[in-house]
């Protein structure tokens, strides 16, 4: 059974945790400017209550006598408003700097996970959903970042401000610091019981919102197969199915999570009643009519005092969120990597005409150990021959393809171009050497000109206009308002056909030796066939090119047809030589031909 990212086996909250601690310390300057703004905050917060204790007494001692000195009222009011403005400055000053700490973070681990894409083996996607892939890059990164935001802030905050608090009211009065402590066990119990139920549901809430977002995807992107079969029922009824999941899990965590407020409330208010009633106590046995003001002080302790244990309680639930996050995202950016080859060197590339001799020696490979697709195959194929690769589905002929380019690597076995292993290539230059003309149109958001160069530069403007006629897309193209720099926003405004073409102008464009065309013609009309047809002759002309077709009509030119089953080549030959044979590949063209 698949294994979801974040139900992995080191996806611990406190490993979670020390990896986002790691990930900080280059932002430590920032995060210790944000502690300095914190310590401010804390000590002017503190300090005040001290003189709003005086004032206090100032008016309860001469109130009776209608002698309060009004100058002593306005200093302490005066000191008192530097005071809270020093604290709301540098309070805002410490949240700033930690938004920054947490938007670099983000912007930096979304960098991180970008690379990384390009770096995991294709099987990994082939295991995963894209939108829970997505999911990790968007949703858990932003969750992360908002939860370190917001967590961090209030960590800082609360565990200075507890302190200084209790110094201040030891201080102040001992006796009732004690009573005030009495309620300590409740909260720091709470905080506990929090950490132990919610930590769980707010992992599987992440977990939740990847299959979501994954159903979503393939709602949006397989609409038009989901209105073809009147599917659309079904998948709704998927999808609410996940989004019920979401909904409970999402409840069930803040409910969790939301009964921490009333809680810390209830405990404050026991605190204050229970500070009131020794107050009271000790005014009467000391008979000390200051005590007014030492009360008071102490209920604005209270307030310092259960704030950071709630905003605790808030920074626990954050980091919670953080941790469930940061599961599924290092997952992702821990995940097995293709291998090192920044040690290997171009071999062909570069040092003289490539020719274009391939061999497969005894090729084996199976998409997972106990899986072997391809058990053992071997073929040559000479420098210049357009080999046709054809057989049923499943026989293996775009494994071959993958392996050939090196997306998945043999298990035994080697594949050679001119005489050189690929292995012993760095995949870079296999990749180089190969042009490849996919089933799959792909074009995205951009210009025709940048869509059809995509990745390769120094084509001249002529030269782009003769890839074009050789393409079959010239007319189209400056039919189109701006000819070659016409944008694309939206696949859909470009025909299925058009979109092949352009694919072919693209491999044109990178002048690859090599060429792999992969059903290119399976999804268009007859007409639109024949053109395609033409522009991959053009395209093959003296190149080593592999083509695989389910038309076999397409192929009867073919210098070389390799027909595949179970893995294996069971005949090679051109057209006139199988069909002669009368095996499998007459059995296979004359039943095409029979249903057309």
């Amino acid at each position: 059974m698949k294994m979801h990212p974040s139900m992995s086996a080191d996806g611990s909250g406190k490993g979670n945790i020390k990896k986002l601690l790691k990930a900080l310390k280059p932002y430590s300057l920032l995060i210790a400017l944000s502690v300095l703004f914190t310590a401010i905050s804390v000590v002017v917060g503190v300090w005040a209550p001290s003189f709003l204790s005086d004032l206090t007494n100032e008016i309860a001692n001469n109130a009776g006598t209608h002698s309060i000195d009004m100058k002593k009222i306005l200093d302490f009011g005066i000191v008192l408003i530097a005071f809270y403005v020093t604290n709301m400055l540098s309070h805002f000053g410490a949240n700033f700097v930690l938004t920054t700490v947490s938007q670099k973070y983000s912007k930096g681990i979304r960098s991180q996970i970008s690379k990384k894409i390009n770096r995991v083996p294709l099987k990994y996607f082939d295991a995963h959903q894209l939108g829970d892939t997505m999911s990790i890059i968007t949703n858990d990164v932003d969750t992360i970042g908002q939860s370190m935001d917001q967590g961090l802030g209030m960590i800082f905050y609360s565990v200075m401000m507890l302190i200084a608090v209790l110094v201040a009211m030891f201080v102040t009065c001992w006796q009732m610091a004690l009573t005030v402590l009495i309620i300590l066990p409740l909260m720091l119990l709470m905080a506990v019981l929090l950490f132990k139920f919610a930590m769980p549901q707010f992992r599987k809430n992440q977990q939740y919102l990847g299959d979501l977002n994954g159903c979503a995807e393939e709602n949006y992107t397989g609409q038009t197969v989901i209105q073809a079969f009147n599917a659309g029922e079904k998948m709704t009824a998927d999808f609410e199915k996940k989004n019920k999941k979401m909904r409970w899990g999402v409840f069930k965590g803040q409910t969790i999570a939301g009964f921490m407020q009333p809680a810390m409330t209830f405990i404050s208010y026991f605190a204050y009643a229970a500070v009131c009633v020794v107050g009271g106590l000790l005014m009467n046995e000391s008979k000390d009519a200051n005590f007014f003001g030492t009360i008071t002080a102490f209920l604005v302790y209270i307030n310092l005092f259960q704030n950071p244990l709630q905003q605790l309680s808030q920074a626990i639930n954050s980091m919670q969120m953080a941790s469930a996050a940061a599961s599924r995202v290092y997952d992702f950016v821990e995940s097995e990597e293709l291998s090192d080859e920044s040690g290997k060197q171009y071999k062909l590339l570069g040092k003289g005409e490539i020719k274009g001799d391939v061999e497969f020696k005894n090729v084996r490979f199976g998409y997972s150990p106990d899986k072997i697709i391809i058990p053992d195959f071997s073929a040559k194929v000479k420098a210049g021959m357009k080999v046709a690769i054809v057989g049923p589905t499943g026989a293996g002929k775009t494994t071959l393809v993958n392996l050939l380019m090196r997306f998945y690597e043999l298990d035994g076995g080697d594949i050679t171009i001119d005489g050189v292993s690929i292995k012993d290539m760095p995949r870079e230059e296999v990749h180089d050497i190969f042009g490849m003309v996919l089933q799959d149109t792909w074009m995205f958001e951009g210009t025709i000109r940048e869509n059809i160069l995509f990745s390769k530069d120094g084509v001249s403007d002529e030269r782009l206009e003769e890839i074009m006629k050789e393409a079959g897309i010239s007319h189209y193209v400056h039919t189109l308002p701006n000819g070659l720099d016409y944008f694309v926003e939206n696949e859909t405004s470009i025909s299925g056909g058009q979109k092949q073409l352009m694919t072919i102008a693209r491999a044109m464009a990178e002048n690859s030796p090599l060429l792999i065309l992969d059903e290119a013609t399976s999804n268009v009309d007859t007409r639109t066939e024949e053109i395609i047809q033409t522009a991959m002759d053009k395209l093959t002309e003296g190149r080593t090119s592999f083509v695989i077709a389910h038309r076999l009509s397409t192929i009867k030119n073919a210098d070389l047809i390799l027909v595949m089953q179970g893995g294996n080549i069971v005949e090679q030959g051109n057209h006139e030589q199988l069909i002669a044979l009368n095996g499998f590949y007459a059995n296979l063209y004359n039943s095409q031909f029979a249903n057309e």
